[in-house]
């Protein structure tokens, strides 16, 4: 691939929630992705017999953010099976999920993998009466314990 110095557009990309049902198939048509990142702690450290009284700064753990899933309402339980399925297997509700950013062209150009994810929150939109003609929007809140950014 050649370099690039244009920045990738931000609405061209899928989800890949792995689905039990048909692996192959992606599940989703989401409308927005957000909260992609993770985060090194660090620690503090002073020796106690060092003469210049400064901190040491010491990476240790990281975590990853959650991941916000929304979408329009469509006919489908997939996000719901999913939930479901974390409620009661626990870990055998485990996926690794599968986010592909695209170029202008449709052409996989970065991926972003996150392991072990769970559902961890389902959200639907507030249903109102008053008929606005606005869209139903259903969101899931992705837990991970890991993260990798790859190229395709």
């Amino acid at each position: 691939m050649a370099d690039r110095t244009a920045p990738y557009p931000n609405y061209n990309y899928l989800v890949d929630l792995k689905g039990p049902y048909a692996p192959d198939a992606l599940l989703g048509g989401f409308a927005e992705v957000t909260g992609i990142s993770s985060e090194i702690h660090v620690a503090d450290y002073r020796n106690g017999n060092e003469a210049n009284p400064h901190v040491r700064k010491i990476p240790g753990t990281h975590t990853v953010g959650k991941v916000v899933c929304k979408r329009g309402v469509v006919n489908s339980a997939d996000l719901w099976d999913w939930v479901t399925q974390t409620r009661t297997t626990g870990v055998g509700g485990a996926r690794d999920v599968t986010i592909t950013l695209r170029d202008e062209t449709s052409t996989p150009v970065q991926i972003f993998k996150l392991f072990t994810a769970y559902p961890s929150k389902y959200t639907l939109a507030a249903l109102q009466g008053k008929g606005g003609g606005e869209v139903l929007m259903e969101e899931l809140e992705i837990t991970a314990e890991g993260l990798e950014i790859t190229p395709p």
